[in-house]
């Protein structure tokens, strides 16, 4: 399976440089990685808090039409009348 993300590590630590410093050189690995990962949560967050607000508009739209209660009233009215 291919992930660009592992790929994009290992060429970022298999550079070949003259005068690299590993300690650097992990440094900015670990660093990318965790602002790659940091990325990743947070849209997975905001994809999550989307898909909660999805669902309680959905649960809650019933409750939100107009109720009469005129009709409801006149059709007892008319019950008792009779």
């Amino acid at each position: 399976m291919h992930d660009p993300f592992e790929e994009s590590l290992r060429d970022m630590l298999n550079s070949s440089s003259s005068s690299r410093d590993d300690d650097a050189c992990l440094g900015r690995v670990l660093k990318t990685a965790n602002r790659q990962v940091g990325a990743g949560d947070l849209f997975g967050l905001l994809g999550r808090c989307t898909q909660a607000i999805m669902i309680a508009l959905n649960n809650g739209s019933a409750h939100v039409s107009p109720v009469s209660r005129r009709k409801a009233a006149l059709a007892s009215n008319s019950d008792k009348a009779d």
